[in-house]
């Protein structure tokens, strides 16, 4: 089994770890560091000693054309390894809408300084 981290490119990027069960997945899916990355896995989860654990594990990881989801090239693809050594990785997703334009509240009295 071999464990990666990837990162996506929203306006807040989010990290996942993922793992690859099997020495022919592995090779198959031959994940280098930088490389952009669409991950298909399944999510499991395990009842230890009345806490619950996920396991995510990858079934599928292909690569993908950063421009397809409009990450310029020249951009730092990898992240820093984790502390157990997972090499890191990254997964591409298109980047959300971001919120309007933050409005001023018209001034109802003066000595209130509280936004609502």
């Amino acid at each position: 089994m071999q464990e990666y981290v990837i990162e996506t490119h929203e306006a807040y990027p989010h990290k996942m770890v993922f793992s690859v069960f099997g020495a022919d997945r592995i090779a198959r899916f031959n994940v280098q560091v930088g490389q952009e990355v669409m991950v298909s896995f399944d999510i499991d989860a395990h009842e230890y000693q009345g806490r619950w654990f996920n396991s995510i594990r990858a079934y599928d990881v292909r690569l993908v054309d950063p421009a397809q989801f409009g990450v310029p090239a020249a951009a730092p693809q990898a992240t820093q390894a984790a502390p157990a050594g997972f090499p890191p990785q990254q997964a591409a997703s298109a980047a959300p809408a971001g919120f309007p334009p933050a409005q001023d509240a018209p001034a109802e009295d003066s000595s209130d300084d509280l936004p609502f």
